[in-house]
């Protein structure tokens, strides 16, 4: 399938509200002007009720899974944390919602600017200064104590991340960057506990998302960070099922932070028991893994218009991918997960 690179620089959308461009990118090339968003011609002032973004961080160590989210999608904003234990096979997660996104505070672009919640309770901060994404977390009450996090991640320049720009309708779009297996320092709190962040084998993920979905949305992401038998980092990005990907899929493996492009996967799982082997193969044969989860998260919200079916499962992948210079990575044991999430939002 086709594959086309953004060559940018240029604006996301045109004044008429439609994509200036489509396709995808090492690194982000469009201005995120969202201000030029256009679909409701006789319901202008409804607009920016339906304008998703979120900032989604990821931390993986060799023991826990942490992750911490701000996000508006419009009439609500959604701020909220989990934290897994691999070994116990735990999770303990908080959110909060909140009307009209209150106090929510998102960047334009993923290249600069602060993210930023606070209720008084609850702190979470986001920033990117000088090749580092500073994360700082405060949570009171999270779980028998606060959950506290100082992180520093490295993306230094050179650093190469998965973004992509596609339409779902005429008028509808996904504009997305993850950026994956940046090497962390720093600590998190959790029950008392206090995990210092080893960049050796922590690692940081971020999903930065912004568009105009469909209200009827469902999707598949599966991700990991981590270490070849040989020392390197690889990353995994890979996902299917929203907008239109004839030009551009969100298929990559990271390979010491560059990105190796892939084109469509093919999934089988059991979306009856998630918590059966998943199979990832490419149609050019440069990938072919096994996913066999170990726990499964679910999260969900039914709240009358707005509805959020989440099931995410973490375990080990194991197969081969190929690079694009043709080089056979073996997997084995890489930990990660995958997700599948029904919206009505």
């Amino acid at each position: 399938m086709m594959q086309r690179e953004l060559k940018g620089p240029g604006p996301l959308l045109t004044p008429y509200g439609t994509l200036a461009d489509i396709g995808w990118a090492r690194q982000p090339v469009l201005d995120c002007n969202l201000e030029n968003c256009s679909f409701y011609k006789n319901f202008k002032f409804w607009q920016p009720m339906r304008i998703k973004t979120w900032d989604y961080y990821a931390i993986t160590t060799p023991t826990h899974f942490f992750s911490f989210t701000i996000s508006d999608i419009g009439y609500l904003g959604s701020i909220f944390a989990y934290v897994i234990d691999f070994a116990k096979n735990e999770c303990h997660e908080e959110t909060l919602t909140i009307p009209f996104a209150k106090g929510v505070s998102l960047p334009r672009n993923s290249t600069s600017g602060e993210s930023i919640f606070d209720n008084g309770k609850v702190r979470l901060h986001y920033s990117f200064l000088n090749g580092k994404r500073i994360v700082n977390v405060r949570w009171q009450d999270f779980f028998n104590g606060d959950l506290i996090a100082d992180l520093a991640i490295e993306q230094p320049p050179e650093h190469e991340s998965m973004v992509i720009t596609i339409p779902i309708d005429t008028h509808r779009f996904y504009y997305n960057r993850k950026i994956n297996s940046m090497r962390t320092k720093g600590s998190i709190t959790f029950q008392g506990q206090k995990f210092e962040m080893d960049p050796a084998n922590c690692f940081a993920n971020l999903d930065w998302g912004r568009g105009v979905w469909e209200y009827n949305s469902f999707w598949v992401w599966s991700g990991a960070s981590g270490l070849l038998q040989d020392g390197r980092r690889i990353g995994l990005n890979m996902g299917f099922g929203f907008g239109d990907t004839s030009e551009a899929t969100e298929n990559c493996i990271i390979l010491d932070g560059v990105i190796h492009k892939l084109g469509k996967i093919d999934y089988t799982y059991n979306d009856k028991d998630f918590k059966q082997p998943w199979t990832m193969k490419s149609e050019d044969g440069r990938l072919d893994l096994v996913f066999s989860p170990t726990f499964e998260r679910v999260a969900k919200t039914d709240a009358l218009l707005i509805r959020s079916e989440v099931h995410q499962t973490f375990g080990p992948y194991n197969g081969y991918v190929i690079t694009d210079s043709g080089e056979k990575l073996e997997i084995k044991g890489l930990i990660g997960w995958t997700e599948e999430h029904n919206a009505r939002w």
